[in-house]
């Protein structure tokens, strides 16, 4: 399977070149030249797999030319070492737990999995490699978390850029406490920024020649392939073990668009779903861009403003190309299967506060505004009421304690995983917000 960038559907590329290098020499995101198709008995055999099992088989689909079909399974199994639960809050909704890694949000399903990817495809002999990384709060956590290397010399360096005073106490310190071969920089500026430096540097030919760059961002398409699992395996589950026949909605925190994208993704190729829901904060220009598409057909980037909701403080989502691309493909109406939502911080803390006095489930902001989004498109949709809907709960409660208190009065419990990095000291590099800052410091790295 070959895959081409969006700027340029002739100009095609191996997965190893592609996963290796991020970016597309033209700048465009990289996406299959062919899509495999989910028949109803191979969804049939899916639903009766765990979760790892299911990956590897669905991974291969879209690998086995290149990776061997036995190390997806080995690669599968070392990702996913944790649960992914789904709660029923209220009748026909249910929350999709992605918080259960080790960075305690769903960006370990995509970093772990691509943590490995990368490994191979660099083999023993490869030249050293840095991986790039725009964080607007988890991104970062989770794939410095992935690509931690305690040896001596490691092949693979990660720089992580983060937002000054823009992401939580929690995920300033699960960025900065590892060190090893994990560099973090606050930029002085927004998520943007750091997105915008990072595309920068790795369309730098001069800088390229001199050290090898990628991304980890779901800009790169090794994030985005595992993005597709959990909705494949969520949807398959609840068909099964909840006696639904109807496709279930799917109401998406979204903020650089590349959870849902997996969600297309998986519903291009076979998965039945009746609706994604975008679920977004005040960084509203892909719901805006779905309300007024006859107007203008573009999407209008918007500066990043600060909201509760801080991993989805983004103004220019990267991913918005590929779900243009992709319904340009297939051939797809957007309106038909994608609906938006711009949720305010007051709507996120009330919801927050309701949702635990009516069934006390603690949700996080993030999640917060996928079950306020998808109340919305109930209300407009009368006749989906009693559709079942599946929110995914992208990070735990614990990371945003402070927001979590404010809403329901007391603060969630700290997970094992979260109080290490608590307890240890950080060490940042400033970065003003100026691409030669940049360049000087991964030169040095």
């Amino acid at each position: 399977m070959t895959l081409h960038s969006t700027l340029n559907p002739t100009s095609t590329t191996s997965w190893r070149d592609a996963v290796l290098r991020g970016l597309a020499p033209d700048g465009g995101l990289f996406l299959p030249t062919t899509l495999p198709t989910l028949s109803e008995g191979r969804r049939a055999h899916l639903a009766t797999l765990t979760f790892p099992e299911l990956a590897s088989e669905i991974s291969a689909l879209f690998l086995k030319d290149e990776v061997p079909v036995d190390l997806l399974k080995q690669i599968s199994s070392a990702a996913f070492t944790f649960d992914l639960p789904m709660r029923e809050i209220a009748p026909s909704t249910f929350i999709l737990e992605l918080f259960h890694g080790p960075t305690c949000a769903f960006k370990d399903f995509g970093a772990r999995f691509m943590s490995h990817l990368f490994r191979y495809f660099l083999g023993a002999e490869g030249a050293p490699l840095t991986v790039l990384v725009a964080t607007s709060g988890d991104t970062g956590s989770a794939v410095a978390n992935a690509f931690l290397d305690y040896s001596p010399n490691p092949r693979i360096k990660v720089a992580i850029l983060f937002p000054k005073g823009k992401v939580s106490v929690v995920q300033e310190k699960q960025m900065t406490t590892l060190g090893k071969n994990v560099s973090a920089f606050e930029v002085d500026g927004t998520f943007d920024d750091c997105q915008r430096l990072v595309k920068q540097a790795l369309a730098d030919n001069t800088l390229t020649k001199q050290t090898q760059l990628t991304s980890a961002n779901s800009i790169n398409i090794a994030r985005l392939l595992p993005q597709m699992f959990y909705y494949i395996y969520a949807g398959l589950q609840l068909s099964r073990r909840h006696s639904h026949s109807v496709a279930p909605i799917f109401s998406i925190p979204s903020g650089n668009l590349g959870n849902i994208t997996g969600g297309l993704l998986a519903s291009i190729i076979g998965l039945p779903v009746s609706q994604l829901i975008a679920a977004c904060n005040a960084n509203a220009a892909f719901p805006h861009y779905l309300q007024n598409r006859e107007q203008s057909g573009e999407l209008s980037p918007q500066p990043s403003r600060e909201t509760l909701s801080n991993a989805m403080d983004v103004g220019n989502p990267s991913n918005f190309s590929r779900i243009a691309s992709l319904c340009k493909q297939q051939a797809l109406d957007l309106p038909g299967i994608m609906s938006g939502f711009s949720i305010s911080d007051a709507e996120t803390l009330e919801c927050m506060t309701r949702c635990y006095s009516e069934s006390g489930y603690v949700l996080d902001p993030h999640t917060a505004v996928g079950l306020r989004a998808l109340e919305l498109y109930r209300e407009s949709n009368k006749a989906c009421s009693s559709v079942p809907a599946i929110v995914l709960a992208t990070a735990h409660p614990a990371k945003f304690s402070s927001v979590v208190e404010s809403a329901i009065g007391s603060a969630p419990q700290i997970p094992q995983q979260l109080q290490g990095a608590l307890s240890a000291k950080g060490y940042k590099i400033s970065l003003d917000n100026c691409y030669d800052s940049l360049r000087q410091q991964l030169l040095s790295l």
